[in-house]
């Protein structure tokens, strides 16, 4: 029994290790695991998935739905960072590039809504769709 929970945790340390190498990037189930088999290192879906959401309920990652037609995506919070915890996105209709956006001026603008209109915005479900910097230089 002490084998399979040593087992789990290192399976649990080896994800939060890739997750810290890739700061400020969403990413997938999928990718987590794309990670490992490129490493040719046996995590499977199901630990993944379960270390994932476990990983949220302990605050370490945040957990994003960006559409109903996208698999949800998850970001790694560094401990260490004092950020408000507000995060929005921009996504490409094009290419699908998912954006992280953390700039004031969003952060005014959610106060302006909030302060004027009456409504809150939930920062971890804001996305603005449109088109990004390298699909408008293809001319796409």
């Amino acid at each position: 029994m002490g084998v399979k929970v040593q087992y789990r945790t290192k399976q649990r340390e080896e994800i939060i290790s890739y997750l810290k190498t890739v700061p400020g990037k969403h990413v997938t189930a999928a990718d987590v695991r794309s990670h490992f088999q490129d490493q040719a290192v046996s995590v499977g879906q199901t630990t993944i998935y379960r270390q994932l959401e476990k990983l949220v309920d302990e605050g370490l990652l945040k957990k994003y739905f960006i559409d109903e037609h996208s698999s949800a995506c998850f970001e790694y919070v560094d401990p260490e960072s004092h950020g408000s915890g507000a995060c929005y996105h921009c996504k490409c209709e094009k290419c699908g590039r998912l954006i992280h956006m953390d700039c004031h001026e969003i952060t005014e603008l959610q106060q302006h809504l909030a302060e004027h209109h009456h409504f809150q915005i939930d920062p971890l479900r804001t996305v603005f769709y449109g088109i990004c910097e390298a699909c408008l230089a293809k001319g796409e």
